[in-house]
């Protein structure tokens, strides 16, 4: 089980919200804790909230989308207390709720930019840290990386369907020296969600997630509901392939990973 005692944990978004929340609670089990957001006052203030609870914590500005300053927050980090042994991409946008036809181009591209390329940002700067055990990398996700829990958001929805991909192929590729874990919100209170819906309360939502990232677990979940959403799109998938291709013997000839691994074996020999 992992433990965050002594261990030195970069939090992106990590000013407000949830992932302002995950800094306390990694912080009071003994984590160091730096935060980072584009806003330096947001930033200040939790530094200091959690300093005011005995956690060991600093905190500079970072936006995510562009490399440079990625690569400052890593220089800050290590210089404050060394090697980073956890990475928790949390910074992320919504968008205004507009149809498809209505959404201009420089939305999808701001969204893509901070929720998509900014994780890949993190992920490839902070990879010499993350490469040695125990160490671990955990993407945000949400709800809408599985279904479409938001209407008119084809942009978000989008981003963090690319999301959950990007954190599944980064599995496969690091999972022997690096935990890799997936966090997948619901509607909770937050920055995000203020004046529109009532959602879970964030340290509830925390401390569930927090069982299961000790536990290695990718997917990490808290909202029972989305299950019902989750098994709708996979009965419809399941329909479709048992009526128009069901299964037959031998069928896997034209699956991609069984190719793959067959000319993997043939090349081994």
């Amino acid at each position: 089980m992992l433990s965050y005692m002594g261990r030195v944990v970069v939090i992106t978004g990590g000013a407000t919200g949830i992932g302002y929340a995950f800094a306390k609670a990694m912080g009071l089990e003994g984590g160091k804790i730096v935060i980072a957001s584009r806003r330096i006052e947001k930033v200040n203030e939790a530094v200091e909230n959690l300093k005011a609870l005995g956690i060991e914590a600093s905190g500079t500005t970072c936006d995510v989308s562009k490399r440079s300053e990625v690569e400052n927050l890593k220089s800050f980090a290590n210089q404050k207390y060394g090697k980073v042994d956890v990475l928790m991409n949390n910074a992320g946008i919504t968008q205004e709720q507009k149809p498809i036809l209505q959404t201009d181009m420089e939305t999808y591209k701001k969204l893509f930019e901070i929720n998509y390329f900014g994780v890949i940002n993190c992920i490839q700067v902070f990879s010499e840290d993350l490469q040695t055990a125990p160490s671990a990398i955990y993407n945000v996700g949400s709800e809408n990386s599985l279904f479409n829990g938001v209407p008119q958001a084809s942009g978000y929805i989008s981003t963090k369907h690319a999301l959950l991909a990007l954190t599944e192929s980064l599995r496969e590729e690091m999972s022997e020296t690096t935990n890799i874990s997936f966090i997948v919100p619901g509607l909770v209170q937050s920055e995000l969600s203020e004046g529109f819906l009532k959602g879970m309360d964030v340290d509830r939502f925390v401390k569930t997630i927090m069982k299961q990232l000790k536990e290695n677990q990718f997917f990490c979940v808290a909202h029972a509901h989305n299950i019902v959403r989750v098994n709708k799109r996979y009965e419809a998938l399941n329909a479709a392939y048992n009526t128009f291709a069901p299964r037959y013997e031998n069928d896997d000839e034209f699956d991609v990973r069984t190719q793959i691994d067959k000319l993997l074996q043939k090349e081994a020999i």
